[in-house]
């Protein structure tokens, strides 16, 4: 599964022209949970950032796997939903 996040392109610096909060969870929220928790704001800037093409994802569910965060520290992350629903609102959800 392509998330919407990885259909934009990874350029140099792109930067998201608005954002709001997530009010229900989905997978996408999930995956947006997990950079956010590692210090990104989402699948683009961890690309950007890392330098890497790809993230480990759980093929069953396609949730990130593992995320390295700029400090180098690794965030291994469950095949199940981590983020509750009373985390769901802080997920900030970028628009580019």
């Amino acid at each position: 599964k392509m998330s919407e996040v990885s259909k934009v392109m990874t350029k140099a610096d792109i930067k998201p022209k608005s954002m709001h909060r997530a009010k229900i969870w989905s997978d996408d929220v999930e995956n947006l949970y997990r950079f956010q928790q590692a210090g990104y704001r989402d699948e683009v800037e961890y690309k950007q950032v890392k330098q890497v093409d790809e993230v480990e994802c759980w093929p069953e569910t396609g949730f990130v796997k593992k995320l390295q965060r700029r400090d180098n520290t690794f965030y291994y992350y469950n095949r199940q939903r981590e983020c509750e629903d009373k985390d769901v609102r802080k997920v900030k959800i970028y628009v580019y």
